[in-house]
């Protein structure tokens, strides 16, 4: 099966790559410029590039639409949110050419809209934070009781489309009354409505499904035991964990009635003081540490080729717990934010890691029950591509 990837840059494009090529597939790779992470791999049957999706969506799918007629493509996977919202948004006329195993534009925006996806989670009695929505910069709506400072300060989405131009809306926080009135004033028209939430405190937990015809055929969880900031983000280390059954549930109530295809990360933190899960965000893409879930037995990529068959799929209820995944370059990053920059600027939150303790548990990350993501022997090019890149960006 001809299969075209996109952003073939991303960690998550390199995993589907060498996931789908390995079983036989042949694997067209996209990116705005090359060579890339994804393109350099052995499982990579061609390259293209095309106009950046950020700043030209329109040119983005018409050169999607080419390399489909061109190269018979039967299959488009688009990765990022960028790419995703793009491709569904125009699924009706690329799929003239090739399937895209994604929901529809109008499932997929609500999903992505944190202001709906809440009020959705609060209709069917999932845990949320305790939350307030801003559609100006005036702060005087009623506040829920119980949020206190620190507030989070969230955008409804995390890429927002402006003017024909994708742009980045970045998490704050507040400590005060002061803090969030210069925060918000900082803030531009395009960015609202707003999220405040509380700030829930307690370890973060990533379910991951795949949905056939609204119907979940796989779940996967890990754990982050690292991420890139310090205080909360990217995954850098991560090991599988079983799915919580409580947050299981929660994403599969909350795929199910959206009616869900494809694949998803449902986003929750487990609230120490709550004791429970509360929702954080659905993200209706492929994620970062996807080769985790391939390692432990989950193949997201090539379970969601499967699924277009319309045939009943067996659901994937197990996995091997325990594994663990290092993306060794951004674990390197998260140390260095760590080293060079004070607790204040990373928003850490009490109790983490000082700086020695930082150093020598990114020493201690070595050994045989740690995968590394990008480096591997069976495909060297990849792992070797990204610490060039690497030290090219700090040159």
């Amino acid at each position: 099966m001809n299969i075209l990837v996109t952003d073939g840059e991303t960690r998550p494009a390199l995993a589907i790559v060498r996931s789908l090529g390995s079983k036989g597939h042949r694997l067209f790779v996209g990116a705005k410029s090359q060579p890339v992470l994804a393109q350099v791999s052995r499982y990579c049957h061609r390259r293209f590039t095309y106009p950046d999706p950020v700043i030209d969506g329109a040119r983005f799918v018409e050169a999607i639409i080419e390399i489909l007629q061109t190269q018979s493509i039967e299959v488009v996977l688009p990765v990022t949110e960028i790419t995703t919202a793009l491709i569904v948004q125009q699924k009706g006329k690329i799929e003239q050419y090739s399937r895209v195993p994604f929901p529809s534009a109008r499932i997929f925006n609500c999903a992505a809209d944190k202001t709906k996806v809440l009020a959705l989670a609060e209709k069917l009695s999932i845990p949320i934070p305790i939350s307030v929505v801003l559609d100006n910069v005036d702060v005087s709506h009623p506040w829920p009781e119980g949020l206190r400072y620190p507030v989070v300060i969230k955008p409804h989405r995390s890429r927002i489309y402006v003017n024909g131009q994708w742009k980045a809306a970045s998490v704050t926080y507040a400590n005060n009354q002061q803090e969030l009135n210069a925060a918000l004033r900082a803030k531009d028209k395009w960015e609202y409505p707003l999220l405040l939430q509380e700030r829930v405190v307690g370890p973060g937990v990533g379910v991951f499904l795949c949905y056939q015809q609204g119907r979940c055929v796989a779940h996967f969880s890990h754990r982050r035991l690292r991420e890139k900031p310090p205080s909360g983000g990217v995954s850098v280390l991560c090991e599988s964990v079983e799915a919580p059954p409580e947050a299981l549930r929660y994403a599969q109530v909350l795929l199910d009635e959206l009616k869900w295809e494809g694949v998803a990360m449902v986003e929750f933190k487990f609230d120490q003081a709550a004791k429970t899960y509360k929702l954080m965000e659905i993200n209706g893409r492929f994620w970062g540490s996807l080769q985790l879930a391939i390692d432990a037995g989950v193949d997201f990529p090539s379970l969601l080729i499967q699924a277009l068959e319309n045939k009943p799929m067996r659901p994937i209820e197990t996995y091997h717990i325990g594994v663990k995944s290092r993306w060794l370059m951004g674990d390197l990053d998260s140390l260095l934010m760590r080293l060079l920059k004070s607790e204040t600027e990373l928003h850490l939150p009490p109790g983490y890691p000082g700086k020695i303790d930082s150093i020598l548990r990114f020493l201690s990350s070595w050994g045989q029950d740690i995968q590394n993501e990008v480096f591997r022997i069976s495909d060297l090019k990849p792992g070797l591509h990204e610490i060039k890149r690497w030290l090219l960006s700090r040159a």
